[in-house]
């Protein structure tokens, strides 16, 4: 497997780098955090919202469609199958999970970009699915494959980030029954990070599978996590053919499946957040646990998409206070289930990368970070109420990441941190700027923004008077224009190459 090649550095770029790549710093494969979670229900609310759940599934149920095979999964295992109808007896779902595992690797080409995802270990990974892209110059318009390829590169350029994503924009220049295979391709060719694969089609999900089979090997799939699948519930209350033929292709092949009710309150759920978080927790153990039915021990991720919406006109909104609330206890519930979770996002609904995008944005990534999800998806780029992929609010989201791995650093306790020396040095009166301790810590004391602007009013009026998108429009473009492919094994290259071209020469287009 081939691994990152950057070259050398020197002088003011060679110290900033070396600074980047500490602790405290860019560089890092995943974050461990170093804060707590943020439980806020007690052990009597979260058993009455356990207590409901369990009610929904055995006395109301849940649908399985169009799949014959799960449903014989329910009959053998001892739950209640009337058609497509499956209720599951209280504590029955919660026995099976047991051999889920709590935290697993999943493994990157370059072995340096592998992520933890479980325990304490947080991953920032892409925004996933918009149709279309946005930026400063063109507006809104449909993906294209040029897109996604631009966003694999800006998300393999940005130290903030930890992981290559999935469908980071949807490709609609590439025929539908064709794209996912260009777009695996281009998470392996343009990132050497940990990628998801297609959960369009059972036969989609398993092209992608072998694909990182000739990347990493037959054998070494089978026996490690390398590729997810993100997987969504129709909620209320029914899993689809479609759906749980993919995640069960994901788990027969070992491969983590993200498990993920999209819950419009309001619509696909109740408008009230206890049971909307009750509906989530019932549908999302459903599909967890058929993961270990088809292979007792494969990685699982608990997912939530908790969201609300405008009553009075019956718009779906995101970024609001309380979906943000709600994945607090849906961090409690996971964690009481000994799953990783993936829930909250960076969403918004604005239309553009401004003051709305990054309120709503900030409030739904920081519930992410307290309510203690481990892989969060939608960490960049989100526009538009997930309808668009905005360049330049990826970059801005990219460097609120940025901030959010010191935020989740907490704070180091030792003589150093604690600077008893630099108070006798300086003593009552004097500043701390010129200090030894000061000169020793600078490099590393604070974080630094990419992106902001910190200079004075006069500084930055005679400049141009940018504000953070025009700043944010500059940034990925020199990004893109300075970007470098990983090095990858050109046997490997042509080994994908031509998977793709039997497989695209042996069906018809089709552009639905």
């Amino acid at each position: 497997m081939a691994t990152d090649a950057r070259p050398q550095r020197s002088g003011r770029s060679a110290r900033r780098a070396e600074r980047e790549q500490g602790p405290q710093g860019l560089g890092r494969p995943y974050i461990i955090r170093n804060i707590p979670n943020y439980d806020i229900l007690s052990e009597e609310n979260l058993l009455r919202i356990e207590a409901t759940a369990d009610r929904i599934l055995a006395e109301i149920g849940i649908e399985f469609r169009d799949d014959p095979d799960t449903l014989a999964h329910w009959k053998r295992a001892g739950a209640h199958v009337d058609g497509v109808l499956v209720r599951f007896e209280p504590g029955m779902l919660r026995e099976i999970l047991k051999t889920a595992p709590a935290e697993f690797t999943q493994h990157a080409r370059n072995p340096a970009h592998s992520v933890q995802i479980g325990g304490n270990n947080v991953v920032f990974s892409p925004a996933y699915g918009s149709p279309f892209v946005m930026d400063l110059d063109q507006g809104r318009r449909y993906g294209t494959i040029e897109d996604f390829r631009n966003f694999v590169k800006l998300a393999q350029a940005s130290p903030w980030l930890h992981h290559s994503g999935g469908t980071i924009c949807e490709p609609v220049d590439v025929p539908v029954n064709k794209r996912h295979l260009d777009m695996v391709f281009s998470h392996i060719k343009y990132s050497d990070r940990g990628f998801m694969g297609s959960v369009t089609a059972e036969e989609r999900a398993e092209d992608s599978i072998d694909m990182a089979r000739i990347l990493f090997g037959r054998d070494f799939v089978e026996e490690n996590c390398v590729i997810l699948g993100n997987v969504n519930v129709n909620s209320p209350l029914v899993w689809d053919g479609t759906m749980t033929k993919v995640l069960r292709a994901y788990a027969r092949a070992n491969q983590a499946g993200v498990v993920v009710p999209f819950i419009l309150g309001g619509a696909m759920g109740p408008v009230t957040n206890a049971g909307a978080i009750a509906q989530s927790l019932a549908e999302t153990m459903a599909g967890c646990a058929l993961t270990q039915l088809e292979r007792p021990g494969a990685p699982v991720i608990f997912g939530n998409f908790l969201s609300s919406m405008a009553l009075k006109s019956g718009s779906p909104t995101f970024g609001t206070p309380e979906p943000a609330i709600g994945s607090m206890v849906i961090g409690q519930l996971a964690r009481r289930l000994a799953l990783p979770l993936r829930c909250s996002g960076n969403f918004t609904t604005s239309k553009l990368p401004d003051a709305q995008a990054m309120t709503e944005g900030t409030m739904s990534m920081l519930a992410a970070i307290h309510c203690g999800a481990n892989f969060i998806l939608h960490s960049a780029g989100f526009l538009d109420g997930l309808l668009s992929m905005s360049y330049e609010k990826f970059v801005l989201d990219c460097d609120l990441c940025g901030a959010l791995h010191t935020y989740l650093d907490g704070i180091k306790i030792d003589d150093n941190e604690l600077a008893l020396d630099a108070f006798r040095e300086v003593g009552p009166g004097n500043h701390f700027f010129g200090c030894a301790h000061t000169m020793a810590n600078y490099q590393t004391a604070f974080w630094e923004s990419g992106l902001a602007d910190n200079d004075p009013f006069e500084t930055w009026s005679e400049a141009g008077e940018d504000d953070a998108a025009t700043r944010a429009n500059r940034q990925w473009k020199k990004t893109l224009a300075e970007y470098e492919a990983p090095p990858l094994d050109p046997g490997i290259a042509d080994g994908l190459e031509d998977f793709m071209a039997r497989r695209k020469a042996g069906m018809e287009d089709a552009w639905y």
